[in-house]
């Protein structure tokens, strides 16, 4: 499991382009879908970690980022992003 994922987050700044490219290519570290990219994560999944609670940590706020991309159907940016920085 990526520890740093699970430490307090830093600044996290959207418009941060090593910040997209980051959330682009991080993958997920446990359970049922590890080793899957967030942003390639069920929205079912990422909804039920907004029920149910988030992780601690960086990965918890980036699952709370990708709430917000998966609802409003901005996922092929991520996508994009992560396609043209090579986690693809």
């Amino acid at each position: 499991m990526d520890e740093d994922l699970l430490k307090e987050p830093g600044s996290m700044d959207l418009n941060d382009q090593k910040y997209l490219i980051k959330l682009a290519k991080t993958t997920m570290p446990f359970g049922k879908y590890k080793g899957r990219l967030l942003v390639n994560l069920p929205e079912a999944y990422v909804l039920w970690f907004q029920q149910k609670g988030f992780p601690q940590g960086e990965l918890g706020e980036m699952l709370k980022i990708m709430v917000e991309i998966k609802t409003n159907g901005l996922e092929y940016l991520l996508r994009d992003i992560a396609r043209k920085s090579g986690a693809f």
